[in-house]
């Protein structure tokens, strides 16, 4: 089933109108029209090949609401019409530990990306998010609450489970503390969500001028990092920092500011490695340094759950898709609040194959 769709075909030239295949559904399949997409710098990173050569044309996107137009014949709980999501996952082995245990994100047999992974179905690789169509599994397939807006909920599909994760699996909520390093893409969810659940938040940042954003969004204090005398201030009182930043940069200037035993979670992957980590912060307060992955399919209908009942949704800018090249120059620069979304509908009818 031919789909337009947005592609790139190498790493240093831009993105442009193709058309992909999608296949028919199959018994389980569920077939959604994609009404809008989140721009996450994920999908910069892979189609610039800066994590590794990327199999073009690749087409990114993993942050997609859209809208049910077909069904498997033996698919249970969803229907025609109904307000959907894909996220950062197509399949996992859905046998091995992880997959038993609803953290397909760590499936131990390798999980397919919703982009740039091997395609068991069609052969190739997976396509995204920046077309029009997708088809994919039931299991897969996530209910997106009817009073969110759906454009400003895709990115809760990547941004906002990737902070949701950790945030739950140590605990955030009420008495807590919550350090947020960065308020980009994830750290504005990761304020907004910290807050939600009850925790007193700190956000670092290097920009001044994010302050007041950022206490409109759910933070309790504003650090400055470029003012050590603010750090200083913050020495041993976090529980849990969520490091959402994706270039390399100083952790020890954080790891200082944790309480004894507390966490410090790295969700930004950089594409060069961070500087040596030094081990006296860690052993004087038994503090750990930690990572985590986006969420398992559990989690990241929890979180659109609770999103349903707090009204959470990200701060985004509404672009059409012929400015993605655009969009992604002002992202490396930071010149966005805070996540862009792509309205699909300025796709139709431009698919064609450019190559």
């Amino acid at each position: 089933m031919p789909v337009a769709a947005f592609a790139g075909f190498s790493a240093d030239t831009p993105l442009k109108p193709h058309t992909i295949d999608r296949r028919l559904p199959g018994p389980t399949d569920v077939a959604i029209e994609i009404l809008f997409c989140g721009v996450c710098h994920s999908d910069l990173h892979t189609v610039r090949s800066e994590w590794g050569p990327a199999t073009y044309p690749c087409v990114p996107g993993h942050e997609i609401v859209g809208r049910v137009t077909a069904l498997g014949g033996d698919v249970a709980g969803f229907a025609k019409g109904q307000l959907v999501a894909v996220g950062c996952l197509v399949d996992s082995c859905r046998s091995c530990g992880s997959c038993e245990q609803d953290l397909e994100q760590y499936c131990e047999g390798g999980f397919t990306g919703t982009y740039n992974s091997p395609d068991a179905h069609l052969g190739g690789v997976t396509y995204g998010g920046y077309s029009t169509a997708i088809t994919v599994d039931q299991r897969f397939v996530l209910r997106i609450p009817e009073n969110l807006d759906p454009a400003a909920a895709a990115p809760l599909l990547c941004a906002g489970v990737t902070t949701w994760s950790p945030l739950r699996h140590w605990g955030a909520g009420p008495g807590s503390k919550v350090g947020i390093v960065g308020l980009g893409g994830l750290g504005h969810m990761g304020v907004k969500l910290a807050a939600a659940l009850g925790a007193e938040v700190t956000l670092f940042t290097t920009s001044a001028g994010k302050a007041d954003d950022a206490r409109r969004l759910g933070a309790t204090h504003v650090v400055l990092t470029t003012d050590a005398a603010q750090v200083a201030a913050h020495a041993r009182q976090l529980d849990l920092i969520l490091n959402t930043v994706s270039v390399p940069h100083d952790l020890d200037l954080y790891m200082g500011t944790l309480a004894r035993d507390g966490v410090m979670v790295l969700l930004g992957v950089p594409p060069t490695p961070h500087p040596p980590v030094g081990v006296l912060d860690l052993v004087l307060g038994r503090r750990r340094l930690a990572g985590s992955l986006i969420g398992g399919l559990r989690e990241t209908q929890e979180l659109l759950d609770f999103c349903g009942e707090h009204g959470i949704v990200s701060e985004i800018e509404l672009i059409p898709m012929q400015e993605i090249n655009t969009a992604y120059e002002r992202m490396l620069r930071s010149d966005v609040r805070y996540r862009f979304v792509i309205d699909m509908g300025s796709l139709k009818g431009e698919g064609r194959s450019e190559k």
